[in-house]
């Protein structure tokens, strides 16, 4: 089987972050990586079509950053990966939700800093426990982000052709190849995906993955999240603290 967390970190553009007891070391490794990317896959991104002003506004690659090339920049999607892939999605869905149980507004609620997050133990981030189904949560978090980046139905025959060369370009064993292959060309199935989180805290860690992929301001896209959302029965209070996490 192969590693989940490394799938990952290939998925969001970063290397294979080192094991620490919280996220420092992750992040130092991770998030140089993402910086980095940017530059990295320009030219890759550049043979997808209109990714000049993706590659210049977000600092994404890896598989992530070769779905979204073609689409209209995320700089949502560039800041939040930029803290530092994986575990800024955990650390700051459970800032999230922690600020929705305590009842505080979203307008008051403060967005964290990279600081913060690095603080974060890697233990208590809502991946670091398996799905329901007992899978790696990682392997739900990737299925999500590539679902959500195909939700607007921009990955044709021709583009998936594309998808497929830079995948071999990856470096990842065939396992893992195929396991991507596979999400490539299935549809996203929502209500498979909601039925992996085991507990709240992943449900919005599965919601504001998928949220790295959209652009709430296209009405298809924008539909996706919303299914996605019902599905998962996440409260719109709860809902709006995630959102405002992933803009800020």
């Amino acid at each position: 089987m192969f590693d989940p967390k490394q799938l990952l970190d290939q998925v969001l553009g970063g290397n294979a972050a080192g094991g620490a007891g919280g996220l420092g070391g992750g992040l130092g490794g991770l998030g140089g990586g993402l910086r980095n990317a940017g530059s990295q896959v320009k030219g890759r991104l550049d043979s997808l079509g209109g990714a000049g002003g993706f590659a210049s506004g977000a600092a994404v690659g890896g598989l992530l950053g070769m779905l979204l090339g073609n689409k209209k920049v995320r700089k949502a999607t560039g800041g939040l990966v930029g803290y530092g892939g994986a575990a800024a999605i955990g650390a700051l869905a459970l800032h999230a939700y922690q600020a929705y149980k305590r009842g505080q507004a979203v307008q008051g609620t403060v967005p964290m800093s990279a600081t913060q997050v690095a603080e974060v133990p890697a233990a208590a981030l809502p991946h670091a426990q398996p799905a329901a189904d007992g899978a790696p949560f990682e392997l739900v978090l990737v299925k999500a982000m590539v679902g959500a980046a195909k939700a607007d139905g921009h990955i044709d025959a021709q583009e998936q052709r594309r998808l497929f060369s830079e995948v071999e370009r990856m470096g990842l064993d065939s396992e893992a190849k195929a396991y991507v292959f596979d999400l490539l060309t299935k549809p996203a199935d929502l209500e498979g995906l909601a039925r992996c989180a085991a507990t709240p805290e992943q449900g919005a860690e599965l919601y504001l993955a998928s949220r790295l992929a959209i652009n709430p301001d296209e009405p298809s896209e924008r539909a996706y999240l919303d299914a996605l959302a019902s599905r998962l029965k996440l409260p719109a209070e709860l809902r709006a603290h995630l959102d405002q996490q992933a803009g800020a």
